[in-house]
């Protein structure tokens, strides 16, 4: 690095194959409007989810074309909905989850904090373990350790005790547990303002700021006046 120059610390976003890959679209467009730098990691399972859930078939190969579209669609699946411009994407880097000698597998590597959106519960039972199965779990694991801001937005119900065991053990470890839980108090009216929410809420815990959803202000009834 020249003198002078800014080192990048990106924020690293893992995508695990859990229901909800509109959250993670809409952390990612977020962070990006916030000027921030990302590193994604795309689960192997997450992959087939996000087939399933947008019919995009994210591929090493094409990974930014295939994040411009996903990150193009709304909540509801509609095309077009967000504009995506290549440039925003010039500072995101992806890493394939088989590769455990990535950057964010070290903990000299320079990163911000993780964000999983969403995790799973398996995700979760590995990250609590120390399993590093795959990047994703190794990258949470380094972050734990290096003490950096990790939040896990877990998208499971019912929870069962193990489960449940898992998500102390993270918070023991310093993890911030946001389950996926949308409100309902900012004024939701689509479906995509409820998925907002809880990317905002991520965000919150992370110290991002966003305008993704209105903030209680103490006024009982403020979402019918704006």
């Amino acid at each position: 690095m020249n003198a002078g120059e800014t080192q990048r610390r990106p924020w690293i976003v893992g995508v695990s194959g859990a229901s909800g890959t509109p959250y993670a679209a809409a952390v990612l467009r977020a962070l990006l409007d916030a000027g921030e730098s990302v590193d994604l990691v795309v689960s192997r399972a997450s992959r087939l989810t996000l087939l399933d859930e947008t019919g995009i078939s994210f591929r090493d190969a094409h990974w930014r074309d295939d994040l411009r579209e996903w990150l193009a669609r709304g909540a509801d699946g509609k095309l077009g909905t967000f504009e995506v411009p290549g440039e925003r994407l010039a500072d995101v880097r992806h890493w394939s989850a088989g590769d455990l000698a990535a950057g964010p597998s070290s903990g000299s590597y320079p990163a911000k904090g993780m964000l999983i959106v969403p995790a799973s519960t398996a995700c979760v039972a590995g990250v609590a373990l120390g399993l590093s199965k795959d990047l994703l779990q190794r990258a949470a694991s380094v972050t734990l350790k290096e003490r950096r801001k990790l939040v896990v937005a877990v998208r499971e119900t019912p929870l069962n005790g193990q489960t449940l065991r898992h998500l102390v053990t993270l918070d023991d470890a310093g993890a911030t547990v946001l389950p996926a839980s949308p409100a309902f108090y900012a004024g939701a009216t689509h479906i995509q303002d409820l998925v907002d929410f809880v990317a905002g809420r991520v965000l919150d815990a992370a110290g991002v700021g966003h305008t993704l959803y209105r903030r209680w202000e103490g006024e009982l009834g403020g979402s019918r006046t704006t």
